[in-house]
């Protein structure tokens, strides 16, 4: 038992192994009034473009992208949360909750999202946080586990904090990108208007999304969040797809944001294309194959200019014991690719003997899981 567990732990370590996606030198003569920006690519998290993009700046509603994660992931979505006199009370734009009232956890994280209510993010925080001071530790904390390391949350709404509230354009991105891989997020982030039942009342709360790129300006528009302040100026997270691709682009401080990300999303689709590098359960070739075959555990794509396609190189790398294992299906080494001998992506290779009458348990459930057979 002690090596199937040994096993399932060396496939996950190469799994988790790749190396940061390599920036883009590109994209320079991309027109953008935002102080601060970046273009980057959903799947592999390449950048694409960028501006400033490590510098930190006021973020404003920006926030709560973060406080809508945290919510969705507290799995209470189908909870009522009582609005507190606090909550009610926060200064700026609201869902006009009442103190008192009882609305449903899934209905807040939606107001908060398409009408950036002020009043639904503390309601939301102090719910899902047990207090504000518990949700902002949260927030704080998982800025750390995605990897936003010039981020400070203060609030859950984003009103400026004199100088402690704050982020990057690059961090945002980090922080969309994350939450993107969640369906729920998704679904919200790409509504555009939404009914809520109003406690007390015969008729029900109407929301339209500001997001005027998924309501009008952009076809291929995902989702997204708006945000100003008079100290931050006009901030915006946004999300397109288009040929197979996915993009987030953000800009802080821009005053023609709906432009930016447009011209942003059309450079990088025009620019780039989503190139498949590596196809689930696809054999690779490699010389010390010993009556076996080794293949890829999923599939990988990889946003490319045309330049760089045959610049790409890849490099296969065994482990020496891989042949050592009493296991049908079993963990051997990894594919690296590389562009201008920088490293952009790697890939665990799983190795597969050929099939004996007597097989065990583990090798069955490997093959179950890693090739679906």
């Amino acid at each position: 038992m002690k090596t199937s567990l040994k096993i399932v732990l060396s496939y996950i370590i190469l799994f988790i192994s790749a190396p940061v996606p390599m920036f883009a030198d590109q994209g320079e003569g991309v027109p953008v009034s935002g102080k601060s920006a970046v273009l980057l690519e959903q799947e592999s998290g390449r950048v694409l473009f960028e501006k400033n993009a490590h510098e930190p700046r006021k973020i404003a509603s920006i926030t709560k992208i973060m406080t809508a994660i945290l919510a969705v992931e507290s799995e209470k979505m189908e909870e009522m949360v009582e609005v507190s006199a606090e909550a009610s009370g926060v200064e700026g734009s609201s869902l006009f909750l009442k103190p008192g009232e009882h609305i449903k956890l899934k209905d807040l994280t939606t107001g908060l999202m398409l009408r950036s209510g002020n009043d639904a993010a503390v309601a939301i925080a102090e719910n899902v946080g047990g207090s504000l001071d518990g949700f902002i530790y949260m927030m704080n904390e998982k800025a750390n586990e995605i990897g936003m390391e010039n981020t400070q949350f203060t609030n859950p709404h984003g009103l400026d904090d004199e100088n402690n509230h704050y982020s990057t354009a690059y961090d945002m991105g980090l922080l969309m990108k994350y939450a993107m891989k969640n369906e729920t997020f998704r679904d919200i982030t790409a509504t555009e208007r939404y009914k809520a039942p109003q406690e007390g009342e015969k008729w029900d709360r109407v929301w339209q999304n500001k997001n005027k790129l998924l309501t009008s300006l952009y076809d291929y528009s995902t989702g997204g969040k708006t945000g100003y302040t008079k100290a931050a100026g006009r901030t915006l997270v946004s999300t397109a797809e288009k040929n197979n691709m996915s993009l987030i682009a953000v800009t802080l401080d821009a005053p023609s944001d709906w432009k930016d990300h447009i011209e942003m999303f059309e450079w990088g689709f025009d620019s780039f294309e989503f190139i498949q590098l590596a196809e689930k359960k696809e054999q690779i070739n490699v010389e010390q194959a010993h009556n076996g075959r080794f293949f890829y555990p999923h599939s990988y794509h990889y946003p490319l200019a045309d330049e760089e396609k045959d610049q790409l190189k890849k490099h296969v790398t065994l482990k020496e014991d891989y042949l050592q294992h009493n296991h049908m299906i079993s963990p051997a080494g990894k594919v690296t690719w590389s562009l201008d001998n920088k490293n952009i992506y790697s890939i665990p290779i799983m190795y597969e003997k050929e099939r004996t009458e007597k097989e065990g348990w583990f090798s069955r459930f490997l093959r179950f899981f890693i090739r679906g057979e």
